[in-house]
């Protein structure tokens, strides 16, 4: 069988180790339109605050390994055309310029997303970045080495990143967002008021309920809103991403971030075409719905799964609750499952509540706060979703919160599960139980009320 895999960053790369462990005699073609293969993203920030010495360690794999492993893995050829009824491929080789057709009998996109760009005046000005590849990574770090005031478009995880990047390396920073909170696919606005008190803090100017229509150019960039204007020397644009499929517009189901919506062995509307990573939707746990979430962990999960079902229907795809994790300021942000807007609007009825105390007990010697704001469905009880902040690690309590949702466990069944205690971890009621047993007595004291 000959299977062609369209894109290797982290899905497409997990892909093709899958296949060639499993099946080794089979036929794999890989299409990379760069040349460079999985590149972490998630390290541009570590690398702009200078935390990671060498943008190259970002890379956790290389096509001569792949190729090792048996793979014919095409670097700076980009794939032109996908025809799926005949199941060929025009293929350019941005090298010698030459085209050609190739055909396939199984076919993965892990054609990965795009940064999303507004249409805005003056937006191509040279001063003004993205944030996603390896050449935009360096970019920036070269960027940042001749410029002081920096203005961020957009307050998601990677613009919140670069934020505390530019601000530890004493650059003066702007956040602007179109939003009313940051980071508003993965916490509600009481866990925002605290990350954006945090950036203030550190003197990071936030600018929320801001819309960006346009820049002007001069010594400094004059950024235009709908509330005023700003000036900077150097502007990151990270408005979020699309999928990047416009290669089968027309020939699968797609969603409205232009992701392919796969099935639960994550196959698309066409029987021979397989999706993983940012190319395509997810399987949502909390609310049963494909949704659209660019994250690693879902595409390496997913290109795992790819590599196998493309011989069958061998593995079904669990689903995510998309959890993910921020260190910021020496505090972590950690988050998991739906939050209670994304909760509401999906109508479902749901409620929430917030534990906001010590995390062990008062008599010892040292301790810290932490804030969990924990969401739960009123009419099955079932937890949805959770966010956590505090200067203690708590990002492999998001983990476990994680798992509940995964397997459908409900806040009675949080408020009394056997977690361990030690004074220097814990009170005798984990702050998991304890946010629970207030899940509970809210439940409790509502149910009373209406008697």
């Amino acid at each position: 069988m000959k299977v062609v895999v369209v894109g290797c960053t982290h899905a497409g790369t997990a892909a093709v180790e899958q296949i060639l462990k499993d099946h080794p005699e089979t036929d794999v073609t890989v299409y990379e339109r760069e040349d460079n293969i999985a590149f972490l993203s998630c390290g541009i920030a570590l690398y702009l605050g200078r935390i990671v010495n060498r943008l190259e360690d970002m890379f956790y794999a290389d096509p001569d390994t792949l190729r090792q492993d048996g793979a014919d893995v095409k670097m700076k050829h980009e794939v032109l055309k996908i025809d799926s009824k005949k199941k060929t491929l025009i293929v350019k080789d941005l090298e010698t310029g030459e085209e050609f057709e190739d055909s396939y009998d199984k076919l993965i996109m892990t054609t990965g997303s795009k940064t999303y760009t507004p249409v805005l005046k003056n937006f191509d000005n040279p001063r003004i970045l993205l944030c996603k590849n390896y050449e935009q990574a360096q970019q920036i770090y070269e960027s940042a080495k001749n410029y002081q005031s920096i203005a961020i478009i957009g307050g998601g995880y990677v613009g919140v990143e670069l934020a505390e990047s530019y601000a530890n390396t004493i650059h003066n920073v702007t956040l602007i967002h179109a939003g009313e909170q940051v980071l508003n696919h993965y916490i509600d606005k009481p866990m925002s008021d605290k990350i954006v008190g945090l950036l203030r803090d550190h003197y990071v100017d936030v600018f929320l309920n801001e819309r960006v229509s346009g820049f002007e150019d001069g010594d400094e960039i004059t950024i235009k809103t709908n509330k005023g204007e700003h000036k900077a020397d150097l502007i990151i644009v990270c408005t979020g991403f699309v999928a990047n499929t416009d290669l089968l517009k027309g020939q699968v189901k797609r969603g409205e971030h232009e992701e392919i919506i796969v099935n639960e062995y994550v196959q698309s509307s066409n029987p021979d075409i397989y999706a993983a990573g940012d190319s395509c939707s997810v399987n949502f746990n909390p609310t049963k719905k494909p949704v659209y979430i660019p994250l690693a962990t879902n595409a390496v999960r997913q290109g795992f799964l790819a590599g196998k079902n493309v011989f069958g229907d061998i593995q079904k795809y669990m689903g995510t609750q998309a959890s993910t994790g921020l260190e910021l300021f020496e505090h972590t942000l950690a988050s998991t499952g739906a939050t209670l807007k994304n909760a509401l609007d999906d109508g479902i009825n749901a409620d929430h509540v917030i534990y906001d105390d010590y995390y062990r007990p008062t008599f010892m010697p040292s301790n810290e706060m932490l804030m969990i704001d924990l969401v739960y469905d009123k009419d099955t009880r079932k937890i949805l979703g959770a966010q956590l902040f505090s200067k203690h690690e708590v990002a492999q309590s998001a983990n476990a919160l994680s798992i509940s949702i995964q397997n459908g466990n409900t806040i009675d069944d949080l408020a009394f599960v056997d977690m361990l205690f030690q004074p220097n971890y814990d009170n005798p009621f984990n702050y998991l139980n304890l946010v629970a047993q207030m899940a509970v007595a809210k439940e409790e004291q509502e149910a009373e009320a209406k008697k």
